[in-house]
């Protein structure tokens, strides 16, 4: 990861002691004196250059090239992140705090994930969200982590029915949401993506129905709207099945420059072996755009929380990492939260689940 660095302010309290302790050695004339006084200045400097730097220090802007993420120097960039549970839900109950974004970065994190419940952004207000998420984005360019920015619904944003009460928007309110993020963050480049749906379903028609066509023309609806206000944000576009399928981007892909495609590819989608079924359904496409899978994970069939789709084992762990390592497509894994499931770690010490010891090693090993 390339980071630009900013250029060191030196405080004025370094000079006035540089120009006490010349003075003090002209009176005194003891080399001992000169070479403490020496060494504790330069120790001084280095303290105060060490606190401007991680004040001030910026994230390279990421963009699009042909299938990769870059940074602003073109180097192409891989991510392997964590995702957060929903701000709202940490700050209530007191652990959105820079602790936590202290732990993800000690697992080997480059990223993180906000997921922004539409019903918790209603509860909070935009103005108190925009202050969490903005505490957020502190912290993690703070720790040289990108943030991906997640509206977190689940359902069909065509008829605007939704698997449950906490998915519950609208379109109008879709397109707000976007429109505030856009004219927030737009030349903050920690934020590194905006991912526009978490996960659509028609839920086998429960729903009712969307064609592709349809879910297209409200991808690019928004993603228009996000460009109208001077954002180049990454935006991130997902498939039906609850995020997982991608095969209509093969024939008719999203019409719009510097995007990225998501897939929750989770062990119960498909049976094993894996690997041709996710080439057919949402690999293919890391071969002309870039992917990222904004959430996997597994937990046992006794692990508490355990639900379809995600009940596996490691050989799922090893399966997709192993996947996206070969063909340098990008992940975070859900969830780093001690409830929601399948969780990473188990209480508020960070101590991990099954799930949770398998991918902390994955990340640190990459």
């Amino acid at each position: 990861m390339h980071i630009r660095y900013a250029s060191i302010k030196v405080n004025p309290v370094i000079i006035f002691f540089f120009y006490f302790t010349n003075a003090l050695k002209r009176e005194s004339g003891s080399y001992m004196k000169n070479h403490f006084t020496n060494l504790l200045f330069l120790y001084i400097v280095f303290i105060s250059s060490h606190c401007c730097f991680a004040q001030t220090s910026e994230l390279s802007r990421i963009s699009v090239k042909g299938n990769k993420f870059v940074t602003a120097d073109g180097n192409v960039i891989i991510f392997r992140g964590l995702d957060a549970s929903d701000p709202n839900k940490l700050a209530k109950e007191g652990h959105w705090n820079k602790e936590y974004f202290q732990e993800m970065k000690n697992w080997g994190a480059n990223i993180t994930r906000f997921p922004v419940h539409p019903v918790a952004w209603r509860e909070q207000g935009k103005d108190s969200y925009i202050k969490l998420i903005d505490q957020g984005i502190t912290w993690a360019k703070e720790l040289g982590m990108y943030v991906i920015i997640d509206w977190h619904s689940i359902g069909n944003l065509c008829t605007e029915m939704y698997q449950s009460d906490m998915y519950e928007t609208t379109q109008k309110e879709t397109f707000e949401f976007w429109r505030t993020m856009a004219k927030q963050y737009k030349d903050n480049t920690t934020v590194a993506f905006f991912e526009l749906f978490n996960e659509p379903t028609i839920y086998n028609g429960q729903l009712g129905q969307c064609s592709w066509t349809e879910w297209k023309g409200l991808m690019e609806e928004t993603i228009g709207i996000i460009r109208a206000h001077g954002a180049t944000t990454v935006p991130l576009v997902a498939g039906f099945n609850w995020a997982y399928d991608l095969k209509p981007v093969a024939s008719d892909p999203i019409n719009a420059e510097g995007i990225g495609y998501v897939s929750h590819p989770y062990p119960m989608k498909r049976e094993k072996p894996w690997e041709k079924q996710w080439t057919e359904d949402w690999g293919f496409a890391a071969e002309k755009y870039p992917l990222i899978l904004t959430e996997i994970g597994f937990c046992g069939p006794d692990d508490r929380g355990a639900h379809i789709p995600v009940i596996s084992d490691e050989s799922y762990g090893d399966a997709i990492t192993k996947y996206c390592r070969d063909r340098g497509i990008s992940y975070t894994v859900w969830v780093f939260d001690p409830n929601w499931s399948p969780m990473l770690f188990t209480d508020w010490k960070f101590t991990p689940t099954r799930q949770g010891k398998y991918f902390k090693n994955a990340l640190k090993t990459k």
